[in-house]
């Protein structure tokens, strides 16, 4: 029986991000992992796992052909955008146990392009079959279903819309400090209210953006650590978990599945939100971010609107900086965009952050930083621990 072994990040990238009209999503998902690999200074023959969702009728196998790896573990779990923190915990595990060595974990989506070429709509239809039966007649949408549980957390506790906006406000403020990110003006709370509505109570700019884009992470054995040309990130917890797939059968529309989630991962990592010192958080909309950090234990139930104000997420003067590179409100948001937010841990563990890097009373860069994916509308959560030294 082979002891269990400690698993670290070494290596993440992303594709060209944005606006990215001429390529391919398996182009997308090929550049991403040429840049992981090459970030973490090791060849692609040391990769016997692989893992990917949302390209092909049989993901992965599709697209570990394309970049010619004949992986002997793969995983292809698909619970939208939280897919990739629940497929960095099973790889943890898998490597752990001694089933991979080095596994890599790969996205590319073209989702703006094809809008802009017709070879998609922009409404997005999770078909007619199954729970979905029940609800699709009513007409509400994959928005208007996040719109709904806002608007419950408003009359639930209080939050107002000022403090949603919040949210946006400070992303945006963070994006100025990312080079890379889609749009970078700052924006104020009256620009976010004052926008088209798109679901009550949501305007534009509560909504994430529409990009292109892929990412890459790749995952090993402590023992291939010395071979790397990076400093390796810990993966110290994880957890995930599922709630719902109809509405009428989510128990409380105030409480995400991150609120299990976040506990196993926190405990199995041994350290307290408390400790916490950036957190990337999945923001399709305003209200994901806010009630997340509730139930990571960031601040109490009902809590979070107060908590969001003042700045406290900021890279500047925050208390807890949160979505550093923008986040999907700003950065870049191609689909499922849970390994961004890993992208983003590992680069603000590793101090390569630039003018967006969160520092220590010390001038060093954090030693812990949680990633939180949420999937569908609030259905599935999975979060992950990270840590150096």
């Amino acid at each position: 029986m082979v002891a269990r072994r400690k698993v670290a990040v070494v290596g993440v990238a992303l594709s060209d991000c944005g606006r990215v009209d001429e390529a391919t999503p398996y182009a997308l998902h090929a550049q991403a992992a040429r840049r992981a690999l090459a970030d973490a200074g090791l060849d692609r023959s040391l990769v016997d796992g692989f893992a990917s969702a949302g390209l092909g009728t049989l993901a992965p196998v599709e697209v570990a052909e394309y970049l010619g790896l004949r992986p002997t573990w793969v995983d292809s779990t698909s619970v939208g955008g939280s897919t990739w923190e629940v497929m960095a915990a099973h790889a943890a595990d898998a490597v752990a146990a001694g089933h991979a060595r080095a596994v890599l974990l790969v996205y590319g989506s073209t989702a703006r392009a094809d809008l802009r070429a017709g070879r998609r709509t922009g409404t997005l239809s999770f078909g007619t079959r199954g729970p979905m039966q029940f609800e699709v007649p009513y007409g509400h949408t994959l928005i208007a279903k996040y719109a709904m549980a806002a608007r419950r957390h408003m009359i639930e506790y209080g939050t107002t819309i000022e403090q949603l906006a919040e949210v946006a406000v400070q992303a945006r403020a963070n994006a100025g400090l990312n080079p890379e990110a889609m749009f970078r003006t700052p924006i104020t709370v009256d620009e976010v209210l004052s926008g088209p509505m798109i679901a009550d109570p949501f305007t534009k700019l509560h909504c994430c953006v529409r990009s292109d884009g892929g990412a890459a992470v790749l995952l090993v054995a402590e023992e291939y650590v010395r071979d790397c040309r990076t400093s390796p990130v810990w993966v110290l917890g994880s957890g995930e978990s599922v709630s719902h797939a109809a509405m009428s059968e989510w128990p409380d529309f105030t409480v995400s599945p991150a609120a299990v989630s976040g506990r196993l991962a926190f405990e199995r990592a041994g350290v307290r939100p408390a400790e916490i010192e950036v957190a990337e958080i999945y923001d399709a909309f305003t209200y994901m971010t806010l009630v997340t950090l509730e139930d990571l234990g960031f601040c109490g139930k009902g809590e979070g609107g107060a908590f969001v104000e003042k700045g406290r997420l900021r890279v500047e003067g925050g208390e807890l900086p949160v979505n550093t590179d923008g986040g999907g409100l700003s950065a870049q948001h191609p689909g499922m965009r849970g390994l961004f937010l890993l992208v983003e841990a590992v680069r603000q563990l590793r101090g390569e952050c630039g003018q967006r890097q969160v520092r220590r009373a010390d001038g060093t860069p954090p030693r812990l930083a949680v990633a939180s994916g949420t999937g569908g509308w609030f259905c599935s959560s999975g979060t992950v621990v990270l840590g150096v030294g």
